[in-house]
């Protein structure tokens, strides 16, 4: 959800040394901006940032770049790191929609949780899952395509599951039930909340 009236978000993020400005001018560079040739796993609809900021720290020997389109939610993500020292992490304010503006054969995994459903049948190419992004993100990925979806939305996820299999990704990992599962999980703030309510994480990770 947009967070609105965050007094200072922009001038926070442009001065950010985890805030990417020109993200198109480093198309092909992505090994350049972290000065290695590490693994690079973004996460698209980052949100406030715990996922990707806990997964950077726990995990330094890959590169993670957070993406988030309005400045008012990436703002939370900056303020959470700015005291600390995450050289592979980066965050990048735009719009999912110009992903193959960005990255050119580069990125080994995608992160999709708790993206928007999009739940009206005339929007459903605005989902992230929809064979229009599957497209944009086959520019993007470096060798084989993974992806790994989490969401509390049961007809996002089953849209999604459909548009995976029919775009020719084998699914590798499903679960209805996450966290009555014995497996290693980095929650969201979404998936906090979520819960503490008992609403049951749909996941998914999906290889083409």
């Amino acid at each position: 959800m947009r967070l609105r009236n965050v007094k200072g978000a922009k001038e926070k993020i442009l001065s950010s040394r985890y805030n990417i400005d020109n993200p198109f001018d480093n198309i092909n560079n992505w090994n350049k901006v972290f000065n290695n040739n590490n693994p690079i796993y973004i996460e698209i609809g980052m949100g406030k940032g715990k996922f990707i900021i806990e997964n950077a720290i726990n995990n330094p020997n890959i590169n993670y770049i957070g993406i988030e389109k309005f400045d008012s939610v990436i703002v939370r993500a900056i303020e959470k790191v700015e005291e600390l020292d995450i050289p592979n992490l980066k965050f990048i304010r735009m719009d999912a929609t110009r992903i193959d503006e960005v990255f050119n054969k580069e990125i080994d995994k995608i992160y999709l949780n708790f993206s928007d459903p999009w739940p009206k049948d005339r929007h459903a190419k605005r989902r992230l899952t929809s064979p229009i992004f599957l497209e944009k993100y086959d520019k993007v990925f470096k060798n084989d395509n993974i992806i790994e979806m989490k969401t509390d939305n049961i007809d996002l996820f089953n849209y999604s599951v459909d548009s995976l299999k029919g775009y020719g990704y084998n699914i590798e990992y499903i679960t209805n039930d996450l966290h009555k599962e014995n497996v290693d999980n980095i929650m969201t703030e979404y998936e906090e909340r979520f819960s503490k309510l008992n609403i049951k994480i749909n996941k998914l990770i999906a290889r083409k």
